[in-house]
């Protein structure tokens, strides 16, 4: 059992996140320790994934390269997260027993009566893929139903399913509209047992995180002041700390889990973009700022690129600042807005 202080579990989950120097270079090997990036279209700065890419790689990484590398298939995305294609093999036995344990029973149902739908996409795509939605066909005779968004919106739904099942890939994109082929063409051949799989995603999981709860992986552990056993990645406990400033994405794995987040870093905070304006208090997209083990306050802020600004709304600080940590923080908007070829804007 081991015995952490907060700080030293924050340490240990700011390093397993790459978040601490020595900076990382290689975009695959980012995508390929974190096991996965979101790929959410929300770009009020920049795209989630791109800010995520860039507070590790820095002003050197380019938002080009990860496009590239959807396209060329050099990357994969697998339910909106990106992954490298290897990774691919440790969910397609999970694929082969869909629904399996998941709640989709009545997609599944669904999937089974349009069973020639499902066909004739599969065989379009064979013949003639990658293909757009819009270029497949919809010959579903019974029409998906839902609270209401996604009413008739048959071959998106079947998509979905078909991803699922292992049977249909994203195959990047063509303008706008994403690509989708056959997940034979796409995925590794390698086709990782269930269990098996399951054991290696949770043991690269807690490396990527560095302590969490829910897993088997890793060495049990408790933290000072906070309840529950944890499970840590003993492999960089040892491993001595030399933190940055950094203005992390909403989406970031460092906050993702906002119970962990606030258990360990005791920081308050959720993403506002669907709260009604006057009932935002830092913004519509702030990003958490990281400051060494802490996450110190907020930074409200947005691309306008029209204008060639980014406009900084407000630094919300948790508690003051000291000037070096505030001279940090500019630094880092600073970097932020010369990666986006802007210029920063603050109040």
């Amino acid at each position: 059992m081991h015995h952490l202080s907060r700080a030293d579990a924050r340490r240990l989950a700011v390093r397993a996140q790459l978040l601490a120097a020595p900076r990382p270079t290689d975009l695959f090997d980012v995508v390929r320790h974190l096991t996965a990036v979101q790929n959410d279209p929300a770009a009020h700065v920049a795209r989630s994934a791109d800010l995520v890419l860039w507070g590790r790689l820095g002003n050197g990484y380019d938002p080009a390269d990860l496009r590239d590398a959807l396209d060329e298939q050099a990357l994969l995305e697998l339910h909106g997260m990106i992954h490298v294609p290897a990774d691919l093999a440790l969910y397609r036995a999970e694929m082969a027993q869909w629904p399996g344990e998941h709640d989709h029973r009545g997609l599944a149902v669904w999937v089974e009566a349009n069973t020639g739908c499902r066909l004739d996409i599969l065989a379009r795509l064979r013949a003639d893929g990658p293909l757009t939605a819009a270029e497949l066909p919809d010959t579903c005779v019974v029409s998906w139903r839902s609270s209401g968004w996604s009413d008739n919106r048959n071959v998106g739904r079947m998509l979905g399913a078909l991803v699922h099942r292992g049977e249909v890939a994203a195959a990047g994109w063509r303008g706008r509209e994403r690509l989708w082929d056959l997940a034979d063409r796409i995925y590794p051949d390698e086709v990782v047992p269930l269990e098996e799989a399951r054991r290696i995603r949770a043991e690269r999981r807690l490396r990527a995180l560095g302590i969490m709860r829910g897993t088997d992986a890793g060495d049990p552990a408790v933290v000072e002041g906070v309840r529950g056993q944890w499970r840590v990645d003993p492999v960089i406990l040892d491993q001595k700390f030399r933190g940055g400033t950094v203005l992390l994405s909403p989406l970031d794995g460092l906050v993702y889990d906002r119970k962990r987040m606030a258990d360990l870093f005791e920081f308050d905070y959720q993403l506002e973009m669907f709260k009604p304006a006057a009932k935002r208090r830092w913004g519509y997209w702030a990003l958490p700022i990281l400051h060494g083990d802490r996450l110190i306050g907020k930074l409200d802020a947005a691309a306008e690129h029209r204008e060639g600004e980014l406009r900084v709304t407000a630094i919300h600080e948790d508690t003051p600042f000291p000037k070096p940590v505030r001279a940090a923080v500019h630094r880092e908007i600073q970097a932020l807005a010369t990666w986006l070829h802007l210029e920063p804007v603050l109040p």
